[in-house]
């Protein structure tokens, strides 16, 4: 997926004309703590809230003021796992997205951007979760994804964690089933390290009630 698939046309942009008593309304509006600022179109940076909250008079335009201006953003074409990257390295909850004669497109909110990962994640597709620990060597979903088919089932996502200094790998399988002792003991069968099982059927703790209260909290 590229980054013009994830913009949100919803959230305005600030003008320099804006007050900051705006900013900080519509940054409460669509629970973020930062915005873009436009200037004629022109794409200038992205204000944070914590800078607005210094000033006094908050009636001020946006483009008065000696505010410190961020400037990251992403081109439209470039793969979501960049835009990920960008919001953990600098702890955003938007980035803009401009196109390759800057031109301004819109942004990537933090909300946009979880509901995509638990999409991919198939987080509220019912199934079952096996976490296998492997040496890096032994990296084949192709096998993995053999000793689950074997049991009539599908790997609905994947994905792998490095342990620093280590050649071993944590793998986190979803599967569409929740009975997963056929697939445990094939894994181990194969001598596979079965570190951790997760079924809905045999443990209910919460987990999708807060999913889906904190998707209604971001209105998403």
């Amino acid at each position: 997926m590229f980054a013009s698939e994830l913009i949100s046309n919803s959230i305005l942009p600030l003008q320099t004309s804006e007050t900051v008593h705006t900013a900080l309304d519509r940054m409460a509006e669509f629970k973020l703590n930062h915005l873009p600022v436009l200037n004629n179109g022109q794409f200038l940076g992205i204000v944070a809230e914590d800078h607005l909250l210094e000033i006094r008079n908050v009636e001020e335009p946006i483009g008065g003021l000696s505010l410190t201006i961020l400037n990251p953003f992403v081109y439209q074409d470039v793969h979501v796992y960049d835009v990920i990257r960008i919001f953990d390295q600098l702890k955003l909850s938007l980035v803009p997205v401009l196109d390759y004669k800057k031109n301004y497109l819109g942004v990537i909110s933090i909300h946009d951007l979880l509901k995509y990962t638990s999409d991919i994640f198939a987080v509220k597709e019912p199934g079952g979760i096996i976490v296998l620990e492997i040496n890096n060597r032994n990296n084949s979903l192709s096998h993995m994804a053999q000793i689950v088919e074997a049991d009539n089932a599908q790997i609905l996502s994947s994905y792998v964690q490095n342990f620093p200094d280590s050649t071993r790998l944590e793998v986190t399988l979803k599967i569409n089933k929740t009975e997963l002792s056929g697939i445990i003991s094939a894994f181990e069968r194969y001598d596979y390290q079965v570190k951790a099982v997760f079924n809905s059927t045999t443990q209910d703790n919460g987990t999708e009630d807060r999913y889906n209260l904190l998707m209604s909290y971001l209105n998403v």
